[in-house]
């Protein structure tokens, strides 16, 4: 992601945040079709994640409906609140990448799928790309807030 999008900023990591939880959302199908076998834990994990994070997906989308309509100004409380679910979406997606990491590594069903563990591989680099992108705009803003 770019960083010269100026007062657009918010509009920008918002559609990221769009972009990603919806993968994330599909990305929990991917694995549950994906790995025949799936322990039983694994696959009602997998359906909650599904849930949470169709609930970000949309939440992030209300607050992209917001922001277009606040036009060229954007109230500071607002941004406050993008930059809080933006640090949340962060979060979830170092949580679901933790998911990924134990189901690649504990799932026996996993273990003899070799196909299942090079696309849980691709799964959670996807997800940290996300994070860091996430993580230059709070540092970001963070930086700004306190100038030396």
């Amino acid at each position: 992601m770019q960083f010269y999008y100026g007062h657009q900023m918010p509009l920008r990591i918002l559609d990221e945040a769009e972009f990603w939880k919806h993968q994330e959302e599909e990305h929990t199908v991917v694995i549950r079709e994906l790995v025949q076998g799936l322990e039983q834990e694994y696959v009602r994990a997998l359906k909650e994640w599904e849930k949470a994070l169709s609930q970000t997906h949309h939440e992030v989308i209300r607050f992209i409906e917001t922001v277009i309509r606040s036009g060229h100004y954007i109230p500071m409380q607002l941004y406050q609140h993008v930059l809080q679910l933006v640090s949340f979406c962060l979060q979830q997606s170092l949580d679901f990448i933790k998911l990924c990491e134990q189901i690649k590594t504990q799932s026996e069903a996993v273990s003899k799928n070799p196909t299942a563990i090079v696309v849980l591989d691709h799964i959670i680099r996807e997800s940290e790309y996300f994070v860091g992108i996430a993580q230059a705009l709070l540092y970001g803003e963070v930086a700004k807030a306190n100038p030396k």
